[in-house]
């Protein structure tokens, strides 16, 4: 085991294997977009079960990404490399075997507990390695881009397997990857930790787990089962309860995962807000976007995927000229420059009839969201973290991407429960005998895949009703995410010196 302090320079072999371990995790995040309608149809998933698809694997990341964050600078990062590898792999595979969608939801909350290991341990390692502030900043560029070649790489994978095969093989090459992942890092990364000061704080962990599951399940369960029923209502109540006990448990905690006076600093509070509801509304937008084109439209899971191709190869084109552009301008400036186009192209996309699927319909579109994404992403952990005392950065980087991951599992919650209750609302009257029973027992994406012709168009224009006023929902958060970034998020140029020791991993990403 190697102190972190001790480390002078990045070998190669380490810098190899910690990019290929954030490259895994973001492929599984990816994978799902194009193969949202073979999924729905091989599974006969109503809308949200579907959306747990994507949320599944999301909420465990953003849950556990903290306190593994802590975990591994007490036992040392390469553990948690080596066994968040394995424990993805094993996610996919189960992914890969499904039969049905509650088989998929258990294989994507176990691989999104491995990402939860990836993705702070491997940038922790090189942050740790590289004391040097432009030695740092190269590898956590590569870092960074290894992120962008796997967003665009994901969707382009499941979309050619899945045309050419069954949608599970979609599933297969994360499967390789993750344990290339474990099997790499043992062998190349030299170890690092950094134990002082550092402590699990389980009950803030469990209360905020129990927290957001409950929000997040009962959000998704609440279209289907109705608002009303004992187990959506049980499902609120107990988060509420739940955040409440992760509040008191906070302001009690020696050694807190989350400092409840940073949300009195106006700026990192708005941060938090313009992260929770800029992925709120991108995630929910590519949300419908898939749909739309794979189980509305029935398109090929490649031409479904082309869109997501396009959206993550923007990022991957625009990163270098961001790096330098968030040295010279606000980060201010920048969430603004993203959250305006965004908002833009979920109008646009809002605006684009059901039937639209050439692809030339949805570049326009395609390329204001990537455009927006790629900056709101770049400059939100800058915007928070400049808004703190220096020794907090890594705890405001570290909540701001709870924060931010917790949205893009919401997307799919709400705009799914949304657009379909909108849809069965609009089917009703228009639906009769066995059609009006599989609608009533499945929803209106069963109709619009297995009814009679004439429930189908109906179905069709209903979904295209409920999915364009789910978008205009995202775009609407995506302004309030501008509105609040004009207002509030400014620098603290106050900030306090930081005291010696090993460079924050969060730090080295601002």
């Amino acid at each position: 085991m190697t102190d972190s302090t001790s480390l002078k320079r990045l070998d190669p072999g380490t810098l190899i294997a910690c990019c290929l371990a954030v490259a895994a995790a973001q492929l599984c995040i990816t994978v799902p977009s194009p193969i949202n309608g073979e999924i729905q149809a091989a599974f006969g998933a109503s809308g949200s079960q579907v959306a747990w698809v994507t949320s599944a694997f999301i909420l465990p990341t953003a849950i556990l990404e903290l306190n593994f964050g802590v975990v591994g600078d007490l036992f040392g990062r390469k553990r948690l490399l080596v066994l968040g590898g394995i424990v993805l792999a094993l996610g996919e595979l189960l992914n890969s075997t499904s039969q049905n969608i509650t088989m998929m939801w258990t294989g994507q909350a176990l691989a999104g507990i491995g990402a939860a290991a990836l993705f702070p341990s491997s940038l922790a390692v090189i942050a740790a390695a590289t004391p040097d502030g432009k030695d740092r900043a190269k590898a956590v560029s590569t870092w960074a881009l290894s992120i962008s070649l796997a967003s665009a790489l994901g969707p382009l994978s499941s979309g050619i397997l899945a045309t050419v095969a069954d949608f599970r093989w979609a599933f297969v090459p994360p499967v390789v990857l993750g344990l290339i992942v474990a099997v790499t890092s043992w062998k190349l990364v030299t170890d690092s930790k950094a134990p002082e000061g550092r402590a699990l704080d389980w009950p803030g962990q469990i209360t905020i787990a129990v927290g957001l599951t409950a929000l997040l399940w009962g959000i998704i369960e609440g279209g289907d089962r109705g608002w009303g029923s004992a187990a959506v209502v049980g499902s609120l109540a107990l988060a509420a309860v739940a955040l409440t006990g992760f509040v008191v448990a906070e302001t009690r905690a020696a050694s807190p995962m989350f400092n409840l006076d940073l949300l009195k600093i106006p700026s990192f509070a708005a941060a938090a807000v313009v992260a929770l509801a800029g992925m709120f509304g991108f995630i929910g937008t590519a949300y419908c976007v898939s749909i739309r084109l794979g189980a509305v439209m029935h398109l090929s899971a490649l031409r479904a995927g082309m869109p997501f191709v396009i959206l993550q190869l923007i990022p991957l084109l625009l990163a270098p000229v961001l790096s330098r552009m968030l040295t010279k301008i606000d980060a201010r400036w920048l969430l603004m420059g993203g959250l305006l186009p965004m908002a833009a192209g979920q109008f646009w996309i809002a605006a684009l009839p059901i039937t639209t699927t050439s692809l030339a319909a949805f570049i326009g579109p395609v390329l204001l969201l990537g455009i927006g994404f790629i900056c709101v992403v770049s400059s939100l952990t800058s915007a928070a973290v400049n808004a703190v005392p220096i020794n907090m950065t890594g705890m405001a980087s570290g909540a701001t991407s709870l924060v931010r991951e917790f949205g893009q599992g919401l997307g799919p919650a709400v705009i799914s429960t949304i657009a379909m209750s909108l849809a069965s609302s609009a089917l009703v009257g228009k639906l009769s005998g066995a059609d009006a029973g599989m609608e009533k027992a499945a929803g209106p994406l069963a109709v619009v895949n297995a009814g009679s012709a004439q429930a189908k168009a109906a179905a069709q224009t209903a979904l295209g009703h409920g999915m364009a006023v789910g978008v205009v929902i995202c775009g609407c958060a995506s302004l309030l995410g501008a509105v609040v970034t004009l207002l509030l998020v400014r620098k603290n140029t106050e900030r306090a010196v930081v005291g010696a020791g090993e460079p924050s991993v969060q730090a080295a990403t601002a």
